[in-house]
């Protein structure tokens, strides 16, 4: 599946007008066959670092992030700068989610209780039509101390069916994320009764051995081998430097219909500006 995408503030070409209208076309016929084949119950999920998500972001950025996540029932979002600037970012994106057609909601936890220059906020942003959030989303409040920016939870409801997805943003690789992700094998028992889905940064890859406690209770990365993160330039394997985000679900209670990640730095003249939108992609799934 390829997901539309409007460049932002840089002049329209004609190549990138054919580009948009080719993405648009792909994008609906895979709308057709969900309909077609019965999928059209299925739930669509999309997780991405927003990389200082607040005030840096202009109304086109705003914008053009927003053409992407229209494309998905869900959203959670990690960054979101944890001054005011944060907030009204959110909301400024949620009312351009709302002018693209749909109806959204959305939810946005206080600032992690990590210091003050790392404290971050997270964001789940749904639409109305498809999903309902059951009692208030929270901050994981038993491993805070142990966890520097400790996970968002929130509960949703779709046709009977809840769904906690859990939001993460790691610390950075050089300080070793897998000393707290470790608290991580805990969770399920601290919430025996939902159905938790783990997404976000983890900087880490999911082949790490730290992650293999939850893997032994039944969960799956979403991904694997897929580097997810921008390099500084591109090189002649690629422009992705690292396999940091994932989503861990269990199979057991949840079927993977599609995934995929989206390429979104393509559609900017280099990296660098590309990287005023975010230096990680989007990756998605639509599940059962």
């Amino acid at each position: 599946m390829t997901i539309e995408s409007q460049p932002n503030h840089h002049r329209i070409t004609n190549f990138s007008i054919m580009k948009q209208l080719l993405q648009k076309t792909t994008f609906l016929l895979f709308l057709i066959f969900a309909q077609a084949t019965g999928m059209g119950g299925n739930i669509s999920m999309c997780t991405w670092n927003l990389k200082d998500f607040g005030n840096t972001k202009n109304d086109s950025e705003i914008k053009y992030i927003a053409g992407i996540l229209k494309n998905y029932d869900i959203n959670a979002i990690q960054e979101v700068v944890a001054k005011s600037g944060g907030t009204q970012a959110v909301a400024r994106l949620v009312d351009a989610l709302n002018r693209s057609g749909a109806s959204w909601d959305y939810c946005i936890s206080n600032p992690t209780s990590s210091s003050a220059s790392s404290s971050e906020r997270y964001a789940f942003i749904w639409n109305k039509s498809k999903l309902s959030k059951v009692g208030d989303a929270w901050l994981e409040k038993k491993y805070n101390s142990e966890i520097d920016r400790e996970p968002y939870f929130a509960t949703f409801n779709t046709d009977g069916k809840t769904f906690t997805f859990v939001s993460f943003h790691a610390i950075s690789k050089s300080r070793q994320p897998e000393t707290e992700i470790k608290y991580f094998k805990f969770l399920p028992a601290e919430y025996p009764k939902l159905n938790l889905i783990f997404c976000g940064d983890f900087n880490l890859s999911e082949s790490h051995s730290v992650f293999d406690p939850l893997k032994a209770m039944g969960y799956s990365s979403l991904l694997q081998g897929q580097k997810t993160s921008l390099r500084n330039r591109c090189l002649s394997d690629g422009c992705l430097a690292s396999e940091y985000d994932n989503i861990f679900y269990t199979p057991a209670t949840l079927k993977v219909i599609q995934k995929g990640i989206v390429l979104f730095y393509k559609d900017f003249p280099d990296l660098e500006t590309a990287k005023g939108i975010s230096d990680h992609v989007p990756m998605w799934v639509v599940f059962q």
